[in-house]
């Protein structure tokens, strides 16, 4: 049970950081993304609850798979659960991103905004799996 927790922990706290993330890089994001945005400046899917969910729900997953990891890695004190995410967002998830936007000719500030999420939300996943 404390490891379901932990995961569903770990996931809600990244999920919070993309939030402030994102919220502060609204604009770069919405020109770099190329969303539709409605006659307010907003996304256009902006109440659309599908994304959000979505996107926790792959919280869960990632989290779930980082607990997995770092279960049969050893991995149980915050600096190395830090380490351990940062390093599963900077040298796995931006590397992904990076390739997947390249070949898709996506601007790069959309890589560095996307990739920074990926990379500090591990290291927040990371870090609070190793405090629960």
């Amino acid at each position: 049970m404390m490891e379901l927790i932990s995961v569903v922990a770990a996931a809600a706290a990244s999920y919070i950081f993309g939030a402030i993330w994102y919220m502060s890089l609204a604009k770069p994001w919405m020109a770099a993304s190329g969303v539709k945005l409605g006659e307010d400046g907003q996304p256009e899917n902006r109440s659309n609850p599908v994304p959000y969910i979505v996107s926790f729900v792959c919280a869960i997953i990632v989290a779930g798979m980082m607990r997995h990891v770092f279960a049969l890695a050893g991995i149980d004190e915050l600096a190395k659960g830090l380490v351990a995410g940062l390093g599963i967002g900077l040298f796995l998830a931006t590397p992904w991103i990076a390739t997947n936007y390249t070949f898709a000719d996506r601007p790069k500030a959309l890589i560095v905004i996307d990739g920074g999420y990926a990379t500090i939300g591990c290291a927040v996943m990371g870090a609070v799996l190793t405090l629960l």
